[in-house]
Order: structure tokens, then sequence, then C-alpha cells
């Protein structure tokens, strides 16, 4: 060894080891790409599942492919990323259902395209309907969004009221029947699918006519 690099190396010796360099933030928008996917597949597993019970965390993160700590930056335990998935789940099916509303003309109309949208999404995502109204997590959790279907339904109902289409009653009494009627009906061919089912366009049809008073043209 020259005399330079003995140098060198005592003098390295002396500073100490080099300071690591500080870890860079994520690109921009990158932490918010990956919630979404997270979201996105806790989706698919509990439309698969239907349980939301049956969900671990790590089956979630290897849907993403990721570790499964990376979860955790986001969401602190199960519940909160059920009830996240679930929000935005929520979200998304609230705004496909005001643009089946409005393809129709009059208030009866709006209503029941409103319930057959319904009733449309939950023959195919029957795993998410079970766990939004059928799981533990509603015992556990308070869904708080779910609020706004049973609003957004008596809001419907009123309507047909006010134009003269249906009774004057009390909307929210009546869109209250209304919602249980329906969510019976779907829960049910969900969990006995081979039963004899009539096509569920004529089952929300006599609801309607028997519910809410009205007659709507298909």
């Amino acid at each position: 060894m020259d005399a330079t690099s003995s140098a060198h190396d005592e003098t390295s010796e002396a500073q100490g080891p080099a300071p690591r360099r500080a870890r860079g933030r994520n690109p921009r928008g990158q932490g918010e790409r990956l919630r979404n996917e997270i979201l996105s597949a806790t989706l698919r597993l509990l439309d698969d599942l239907g349980d939301d019970e049956a969900l671990s965390l790590r089956a979630v993160a290897r849907e993403v492919g990721i570790a499964a700590t990376s979860v955790y930056i986001h969401f602190e335990d199960r519940d909160t990323l059920v009830y996240a998935a679930l929000e935005r789940s929520h979200r998304d099916l609230m705004r496909d259902l005001d643009e089946a509303e409005a393809a129709s003309a009059d208030p009866v109309g709006r209503l029941r395209a409103r319930l057959l949208f319904i009733g449309t999404w939950v023959g195919r995502h029957s795993g998410l309907y079970k766990v939004l109204h059928e799981s533990t997590l509603n015992q556990r959790t308070h869904l708080a969004f779910k609020e706004e279907l049973g609003e957004r339904v008596t809001a419907a109902v009123q309507r047909c009221m006010d134009a003269g289409l249906a009774p004057a009653d009390d909307a929210a009494a009546v869109a209250l029947d209304l919602r249980a009627a329906v969510h019976g009906a779907v829960s049910i061919r969900v969990n006995e699918p081979d039963l004899p089912w009539p096509p569920l366009e004529d089952q929300i049809d006599r609801f309607l006519a028997k519910l809410v008073g009205v007659r709507p043209t298909p």
C-alpha cells in the first residue's frame, strides 16, 4: 500500500462512516394511488368471500403485490380498511343510481329505476351486499354512509306524492316499508338462488303498487 492510500484510509477512519442518506418521500400521488389499489383489492376479496371476518390484511397485501406492513401505513386495522372500502363502494353506487334515475322523466319512473338498479347491483355483487347488510360488521361499526340510501328513497317517494302520483302519506314510513320489501326480495335471491323466482321487475312493480300506491309504466 503506498503512502497516499494509507493516508486516505486513516483520514476515512478518523471521520467515521459516511452518513446514511435520508429516505426521500414518495413521489406526489403515489401514496394515494397505493391506497386506492388497496381499497380495490379489498372490495374484490370481500365480493368473493361475502364475509369481512374471513378477510386478512395479508391476503389484501398479496392481492396488491406489496408487503403486509404497507397496508398498515394506510389503515390501522381490518375494520378500518373494510369500512373505507365499503364507503368507496357506496359512493360509486350512489353515482350510478343517480345516472339510472336521470334516464327516467317522471318521479315514479325514477323511483322504479332506483330500485331496479339496486337489485341489479346486488345480483352482480352479492358478496359485498352480504358484508354491507348481513355481516357482524354492522354490530361492531356504525356504517353511517348507509343512511344515505334510506334518505334517497324517502326523497324519491316524497316526489311521487308531491306530484300527485301517489297518495299523500308519511313518506319516510312508506319508504321504509318499500326498502324492507326490496331488500327482502334481493336477500332471499342471494341466499336461495335456486327458487323459482319471478322477474325482479315484476316484484318491484307489485311493491310500488301495494306500498306506494303507484302504477309504474315499464
